[in-house]
């Protein structure tokens, strides 16, 4: 979650400090980490971080895309999500016995199943002797594919490589790539990542889609959690793409093409659109030179631009039930801008005020005091590369309700709007933080996550420092101040996940009297036969 992400974001700006060079100042710790970061600009836009840290011969990397469920074109949602999919399928040399018999084969795969659209697209009038050819005909070209397809060889060639970590992921914002490998593997690395930028090949692309289709049965339509969620966003947001989940709608995936596929890459899998990371044992003098040989060459494209549509601006409660056959469980969201607005640091700090641990005070409220809840927690959703929610979620503890976990929270919400913090808590706060930040950001991988997280949802990497600082700075005025301004009925989302209700028994006819009814059917005043 958004929460987790900023959180280790501090703990690599807490780990610098203490790492490179004892400073208080944020200025001088500005300098230290400036003094160990380099950034290097390609001529085509891409963008490279490197930390040179020699702790061990080994070095993480994160390749980021500023591309996201929020960038999925209308009537092709959880097309960035598919997309990352396709990019470990390969490239025209790399998974692949035979690329030119491997084309005509996808070629004819994509004929066969836009026939077999075409064909499912007229509904009941459809032929099902026409949708059978066309699903046969599909299956014998897979077949055929699968006798051309070398099976997961990328990821193979770097696993037999000593690669550990490797793993993609695909949120609202952004679509990442992340990898550890030993250091005289750096050579590799330039050459697997820029042949799959500079040259996917969308193969098995129906079979993988597929495999998308059922993650989102298994993390949304199956489970109360994901739908609750899914329908928090469907109510919170009513105008702006993140109000739909990165798995995309079940029809459009449905839908969706290798062609598809290939105008996504060509929009968005730019180079000026990217920001690499590498952290570990690597000479920067060396790596820019393996950087510039094998992504140098690639050429950029048009600046993918984002949603042009605003949310505007909530002007009542809104609420939203959900049934399902599972515990009851409640959502509670308000509306929050982003960084680098003022308001944004503050909100990380509310969070922990409220969740951070036994002692948050909805947790010792809710969960300790009165009992009306068996867990509590708050997080950021669902991305923050536009302005989004703050988010509390909580589980009613039987026989209590979700209203009366509501009224709990509310309680809670009205003393931050109407009592100043004690300075002792705040600086309980911070201490907490500084602890839980330090922890996830030990590793490379953490730290070359963060730089590039960052660079590419901000410009610039130095917001690291900068958000810290931010936060480290929040009073308790500003606290009191944003929670009267932000913590509204007119600015709250609810949605309550509850079960549904029993199916009402069948009417049972009562035994009509004799020579009842023989007068025919009885009139209403004015009704006519």
């Amino acid at each position: 979650m958004n929460r987790r992400r900023r959180r280790a974001g501090l703990a690599a700006t807490l780990l610098l400090g203490i790492v490179v060079v004892a400073l208080t100042a944020p200025e001088a710790r500005a300098q230290a980490l400036e003094g160990r970061v380099t950034r290097i600009t390609l001529d085509n836009g891409m963008r490279f971080l490197l930390m040179r840290r020699g702790v061990a011969p080994v070095f993480s990397a994160t390749l980021r895309f500023r591309v996201g469920g929020v960038d999925d074109p209308g009537g092709e949602t959880g097309l960035a999500h598919l997309f990352e999919h396709m990019a470990f399928k390969g490239t025209s040399i790399i998974g692949t016995r035979d690329a030119i018999k491997e084309a005509a084969i996808l070629d004819d795969m994509d004929r066969a199943m836009q026939t077999l659209y075409a064909e499912e697209d007229r509904g009941e009038r459809a032929d099902p002797e026409k949708v059978a050819a066309a699903r046969k005909a599909i299956d014998a070209l897979r077949r055929r594919q699968q006798e051309v397809v070398v099976k997961d060889e990328l990821s193979q060639i770097l696993t037999s490589n000593g690669a550990v970590g490797l793993n993609a992921s695909t949120g609202q914002d952004l679509t990442s790539y992340v990898v550890s490998l030993p250091a005289n593997r750096l050579e590799l690395w330039c050459l697997i990542e820029s042949a799959r930028l500079r040259d996917p090949v969308l193969r098995e692309f129906y079979s993988e889609r597929d495999v998308v289709m059922e993650e989102r049965r298994f993390r949304i339509d199956t489970q109360p959690a994901g739908k609750l969620y899914e329908q928090l966003l469907l109510t919170a947001f009513q105008a702006h793409p993140y109000r739909v989940s990165t798995a995309g709608w079940m029809s459009d995936l449905a839908r969706l093409t290798r062609q598809d596929g290939i105008d996504f890459h060509r929009k968005y899998y730019l180079p000026n659109n990217a920001v690499g990371a590498l952290v570990g044992d690597i000479d920067p003098a060396a790596a820019e030179r393996l950087l510039k040989k094998y992504f140098g060459g690639i050429p950029a494209g048009p600046a993918a631009t984002g949603p042009v549509t605003v949310e505007p601006e909530q002007t009542g409660e809104r609420r939203i039930a959900v049934e399902f056959d599972a515990e009851p469980s409640v959502l509670i969201a308000f509306h929050k801008p982003v960084w680098p607005h003022r308001d944004d640091p503050v909100f990380q700090v509310i969070d922990s005020l409220l969740t951070s641990g036994r002692t948050g005070r909805l947790f010792r409220r809710l969960v300790m005091e009165t009992q009306v809840a068996s867990d509590v927690n708050s997080f950021e959703a669902p991305g923050d590369r536009y302005p989004n929610l703050f988010v509390i979620d909580a589980e009613p503890r039987a026989p209590h309700t979700a209203a009366e976990v509501e009224a709990g929270v509310e309680r809670e919400l009205a003393r931050l709007r109407d009592e100043a913090v004690p300075e002792t808590e705040m600086q309980k706060i911070r201490n907490q933080m500084e602890a839980s930040f330090l922890y996830p950001l030990r590793s490379n991988a953490g730290l070359a996550s963060q730089l590039s997280y960052y660079e590419i949802t901000t410009g610039d990497w130095h917001d690291l420092l900068r958000y810290y600082e931010a936060i480290k700075a929040t009073t308790p005025a500003q606290v009191r101040d944003v929670a009267q301004r932000a913590f509204l009925p007119s600015r709250r989302t609810v949605a309550t996940l509850q079960r549904p209700a029993p199916a009402a028994p069948p009417a049972v006819s009562s035994p009509t009297p004799a020579g009842a009814g023989a007068a025919g059917p009885s009139l209403t005043p004015g009704e006519g036969l």
